[in-house]
């Protein structure tokens, strides 16, 4: 079975819920025997590193019994940080509010990307406040949507 991403998310996905934990982005980089398999796993009380060797395990288990990916490859299981990619819908319901960075597939207003503040999801289409301005982007015509980390404060005694 060649390996695509697709596959592997439909594959994967229950078995990192099986253990308590959303699949929140998964990265393929297969080939010449140098490939891995990246894992991003979430969840409301966060994810430790005991965490991603369990999800590990359980996945590993998976890939034995199906061997979607031929060839050798490391998995890799993280938290998906800071400056996590939002990819699914909920992604950008759950983060509406917070600042991003959005990059295009292709120039829109002659621009490849923009920083600003997501405001929505309507369906197929986020709705990012950059510069004053609201504007409407057709998922589609994004590359990627990043989180901005905002810098902590830290508490006066």
């Amino acid at each position: 079975m060649a390996a695509n991403r697709q596959a592997l998310w439909t594959l994967l996905e229950p078995a990192v819920a099986s253990v308590g934990f959303e699949l929140s982005d998964l990265e393929v980089s297969l080939g010449h025997g140098r490939g891995f398999l990246r894992l991003f796993i979430d969840s409301g009380n966060g994810v430790t590193v005991d965490d991603c060797e369990r999800v590990s395990r359980q996945v590993s288990s998976v890939l034995d019994v199906a061997d979607p990916i031929g060839g050798q490859y490391r998995l890799e299981v993280s938290s998906p940080g800071l400056d996590r990619r939002l990819v699914k819908p909920e992604h950008f319901d759950r983060f509406a509010g917070a600042q991003v960075q959005v990059k295009f597939r292709r120039l829109i207003e002659g621009r490849r990307h923009i920083r600003g503040t997501l405001m929505l999801r309507d369906g197929d289409v986020i709705e990012v406040s950059s510069d004053g301005v609201a504007r409407r982007i057709a998922l589609a015509d994004v590359d990627v949507v990043r989180l901005i980390p905002e810098p902590r404060v830290a508490a006066e005694n």
